[in-house]
């Protein structure tokens, strides 16, 4: 399982943005299951950043994501831009039908 998500960082935000991104990106780069993380910044688009995970399984990204890390994880991922960023295998995936908001 992927996990991608994406910020709109301004200059000045940035470091603001930095100081919740290093624990965050800290946090998780131990967490069991985490097979990869990657967070950089665009090169062609200074305010666009990305976190970029790999999971073992869906259960792990989740199990990351809860209530002994919310402290550090969510300030960081409320940042995010608010579109879909979870990604797997499509044969795992199956059929695929759109969430109805």
């Amino acid at each position: 399982m992927i996990v991608v998500s994406r910020f709109r960082v301004s200059e000045l935000g940035r470091p603001a943005f930095e100081a919740a991104a290093a624990p965050a990106v800290q946090l998780l780069s131990v967490q069991p299951g985490l097979e990869s993380i990657d967070f950089g910044v665009n090169l062609d688009d200074p305010e666009l950043w990305v976190l970029a995970t790999r999971w073992v399984d869906v259960g792990s990204y989740r199990r990351a994501l809860g209530s002994a890390n919310r402290m550090v994880l969510w300030p960081l991922l409320a940042l995010a831009i608010d579109e879909p960023s979870a990604y797997d295998d499509a044969d795992a995936v199956g059929q695929n039908l759109p969430r109805t908001r």
